[in-house]
C-alpha cells in the first residue's frame, strides 16, 4: 500500500471534526444557525455560502457522532493514501457537489423550503474515492461480525441510510458520485496497491 509522509503541523481532518464538534455545540443553544447557515433551496440564491456552511450543522448527537466517526476513518485513510491536500479537495467537492445536486433536485421536487445539514455528502465522497482506490480492504461494520471489502461497506451504508425518513439522499449521491470520479482520476494518475 502507498502511503504519503504527512507534513508536521495541525492535521486538516481533527480541524475538521473539531471545528463540526463545536458548531454542534454551540447549535445546542440557539435554532439561529440552522436558517442562517442551513442549505435551503428556496433561498439558496440569497444564500450562497450555505452551500459550503450547511456541511458543519448537524440535527442530533446521533447524526453528529456517525458523521464524525465516518469521517475520522475514511479521512484518516484516505489523507494517507493521497494527502492532505487532495482529501480536502474531495471532502468540500463532495459536500458542494451534494449539496448543489438537493438544491436542483428539491426544486425541481416538492421540498424546496426544507433544510439540508450536515457532513454526509462530504463523508460519502471520501468512501467513493476509497471504494475505487482500495476496494478490497476489509472492514467491519457493526453489526456484521465479519470483515466485508470496503466497497461493498460504502455502497451498503449509502443504500440503507439514503432512504430513511428525513434524510437528503440526493446529497449523499452527490459525495459518493464526486468521491467515486475523484477515485478514479487519482488511481489513473498514480499507481496504487491494493
Amino acid at each position: 500500500m502507498y502511503y504519503r509522509q504527512r507534513p508536521a503541523g495541525l492535521d486538516p481532518l481533527l480541524i475538521i471534526i473539531g471545528v463540526n464538534v463545536a458548531i454542534y455545540i454551540i447549535s445546542l443553544f440557539t435554532d439561529q444557525l440552522l436558517t442562517t447557515f442551513g442549505l435551503q433551496p428556496a433561498s439558496f440564491l440569497e444564500k450562497p455560502w450555505t452551500l459550503l456552511t450547511h456541511m458543519f450543522l448537524h440535527a442530533d448527537l446521533f447524526h453528529i457522532m456517525f458523521n464524525m466517526l465516518a469521517l475520522f476513518f475514511f479521512g484518516s485513510y484516505l489523507s494517507r493514501l493521497v494527502g492532505s491536500r487532495n482529501f480536502l479537495i474531495i471532502y468540500f467537492g463532495g459536500g458542494i457537489f451534494g449539496g448543489l445536486l438537493y438544491v436542483l433536485l428539491a426544486t425541481l421536487g416538492d421540498y424546496s423550503f426544507v433544510y439540508a445539514i450536515g457532513a454526509s455528502s462530504a463523508v460519502f465522497a471520501l468512501g467513493g474515492s476509497l471504494a475505487i482506490l482500495s476496494p478490497n480492504v476489509r472492514v467491519i461494520i457493526f453489526p456484521i461480525p465479519v470483515p466485508i471489502p470496503l466497497w461493498v461497506a460504502v455502497i451498503g451504508i449509502f443504500a440503507i441510510s439514503s432512504f430513511l425518513p428525513g434524510v437528503a439522499w440526493e446529497g449523499h449521491l452527490g459525495g459518493l458520485l464526486l468521491g467515486l470520479g475523484a477515485g478514479y482520476l487519482l488511481r489513473n494518475r498514480r499507481h496504487y496497491y491494493q
